[in-house]
């Protein structure tokens, strides 16, 4: 059953006992990395691009990854046998220092109402900028507060705008707009370059769309220059946009829907 194992550097324990000590240095400040990643049919989706990801977020931080990329696959198929998980959302944490720990734990699939993919979700802008958003770490505490204000505001999500007006992503999410066959979205650089993010690269060259690495701002969203945004992760492949601050976007959200088919068939491929 989903949630009753856990794995503690290497070692099958139940999920109780998946503890890290309080006083541990590291765990205070968040000097940690994570993955999570879709299980379906008892496979880990596109393990080896998160695994590439999980090294590249290590080598950023200075972080020593004791763990290998063998040994964690082996660990993650060792939760899924003995918790026999079909699907479900898995977390690969990794907690850096002169001893570093990995735990693995699994938690329900993360699903959303088909009245999302065919509404829209409502968005609002945060003035916010994530600490080295290249890599996927867990310091989340202005991406917490972010996804707050949006709850709080009756909103699904929260795009962070930097100091320059840019919509550079989502606190859980990549972002994106069209204007026409134009497809805009933030540099890698700026941003986390998702797993899912590599695929709706991917599905928009498929559909022959333009790809333009440059963040939209807030400014043209107001003034309705895009007709069409979009969210991305590994939970919801992609998501449309209804509003964003209060302004509706005009689109029907067909570009978003037929990326959304695109990435779903690939993941049945990996």
């Amino acid at each position: 059953m989903v949630g009753t194992h856990a794995i503690k550097n290497g070692k099958l324990v139940k999920v109780e006992d998946a503890l890290v000590n309080v006083t541990k240095r590291e765990m205070q400040f968040s000097y940690s990395i994570y993955e999570s990643l879709r299980v379906v049919d008892a496979r880990a989706i596109f393990f080896e691009d998160h695994m590439k990801r999980l090294k590249g977020s290590a080598e950023g931080l200075d972080m020593d990854l004791i763990f290998s990329k063998s040994e964690i696959k082996s660990w993650v198929k060792l939760l899924i046998k003995a918790d026999d998980i079909d699907k479900a959302s898995v977390r690969i944490l990794v907690i850096g220092g002169p001893q570093s720990e990995i735990f693995i734990t699994a938690s329900p699939i993360l699903s959303y109402d088909e009245s999302l993919y065919e509404n829209g979700i409502i968005t609002y802008s945060y003035k916010g900028e994530r600490l080295w958003p290249q890599y996927k770490t867990s310091n989340l505490l202005m991406s917490y507060m972010a996804l707050k204000d949006a709850k709080d505001r009756g909103g699904f999500e929260s795009i962070l705008e930097n100091r320059n007006g840019e919509l550079l992503e989502g606190t859980r999410s990549n972002f994106y707009a069209f204007h026409g066959n134009d497809l805009y979205t933030a540099p890698d650089d700026v941003v986390l370059s998702g797993i899912t993010r590599i695929r709706v690269m991917k599905a928009a060259r498929d559909l022959n769309f333009n790809i333009i690495m440059e963040a939209p701002t807030l400014e043209k969203v107001k003034s309705g220059f895009y007709d069409e945004a979009f969210i991305s992760s590994t939970s919801m492949a992609t998501m449309p946009i209804q509003s964003l601050d209060e302004h509706k976007f005009s689109g029907n959200f067909e570009r978003c829907m037929k990326m959304h088919e695109i990435i779903r068939e690939l993941e049945k491929k990996d």
